[in-house]
């Protein structure tokens, strides 16, 4: 009897310290999965800053280029897009291959294939970056980068037709306010105090243009996505890599033919020897909207801001706060998931 109960009371212990070592393998997963969604969620604040900090840089110079003198929107085109050199360099940079991107088995897309999908992205671009150009040239910064925040809401709408992105409630309530920010400045025609505003008729050009844009980059996001899951069947460093840098570089060409097929070109020196800041100004206006592109920028502007872009901002943040929650939901969900 005393051997059985000793055997008993090691397979109790051998079960007990197995319910441990279960318990505590749990708790190093749930863990685990915890530091791995704040790491996530960190590096999408670093890239929107970065996003943020490169559009509100451009955006300003864009601006200031138009107010001081400067005049061809295929130019104002082509800096949007002539700076993907900057990138090269990122190919001399070797990543550790995860499981998921190692599918090397995985049917590559032929050349023809390739080229018309480069071909296509980027003649999309450097229409959304014409457009972007007019709406700049013709409207404040603060009413510009507000219609630019619908830009979103039509990535939720064509992503929910490519995407099949669901349709929940918060996205919904962003979309709503999104749309609503943007049709309280369809009343705006600019700021009456100031001299050189432009007039009702090239105001709503500007609108329309730039909303057009918006829902262009939103077009574009959504194929893009689509391109990834239909045709690359990749979401290597270096497939992302490539799509950045042949779809900029189609939209450059595209751009540079425009502009000297419409004879911009010719005026260039002379607008660059009027321009009010002088020509090194000039230059290095356009040096640096390469590099960089905007949001909220009045507070570095001298715009006036008044009630109605002020209920538009308000509304266009709670559209923005609402998609993010959204995605925090759905993040919470599979990590529940996973831990199950």
């Amino acid at each position: 009897m005393g051997e059985a109960a000793e055997v008993q009371v090691q397979i109790m212990g051998q079960e007990a310290r197995e319910e441990s070592s279960a318990e505590g393998n749990a708790a190093l997963q749930t863990m685990t999965l915890r530091i791995r969604k704040y790491m996530w969620w960190l590096q999408i604040a670093i890239y929107s800053l970065f996003v943020l900090s490169g559009q509100t840089v451009a955006t300003l110079f864009g601006r200031l280029c138009f107010e001081k003198g400067g005049k061809s929107k295929w130019l104002a085109t082509l800096v949007q897009l002539a700076g993907f050199p900057i990138l090269l360099p990122l190919y001399c940079v070797s990543l550790p291959k995860s499981p998921r991107t190692s599918d090397s088995h995985t049917s590559q897309p032929s050349a023809l294939v390739l080229l018309l999908l480069y071909f296509s992205l980027g003649m999309l671009l450097a229409g959304d970056c014409m457009m972007y150009s007019v709406g700049l040239s013709y409207l404040p910064v603060s009413t510009y980068s507000l219609i630019c925040a619908t830009q979103l809401a039509f990535n939720t709408f064509f992503s929910f037709f490519l995407n099949s992105q669901k349709f929940t409630p918060f996205i919904v309530n962003s979309l709503v306010l999104l749309t609503t920010s943007s049709t309280l400045l369809v009343f705006q025609t600019g700021d009456s105090s100031d001299p050189k505003r432009v007039t009702k008729g090239k105001y709503i050009i500007g609108f329309l243009c730039t909303l057009c844009a918006s829902a262009g980059s939103g077009l574009a996001l959504s194929l893009i996505q689509l391109s990834f899951q239909k045709i690359l069947k990749r979401e290597t460093y270096t497939v992302i890599l490539d799509l950045i840098i042949y779809q900029s570089l189609v939209a450059t060409c595209v751009t540079m033919v425009g502009l000297f097929a419409s004879g911009d070109w010719k005026s260039l020196s002379r607008e660059m020897g009027n321009f009010e800041l002088g020509k090194v100004s000039y230059l290095m206006i356009l040096l640096w909207t390469a590099v960089g592109w905007a949001v909220f920028p009045w507070f570095f502007s001298m715009n006036k801001i008044d009630g109605v872009k002020v209920t538009a901002m308000l509304l266009g943040i709670l559209g923005f706060v609402s998609y993010m929650y959204q995605h925090y939901l759905d993040d919470s969900k599979a990590e529940s998931t996973n831990v199950d």
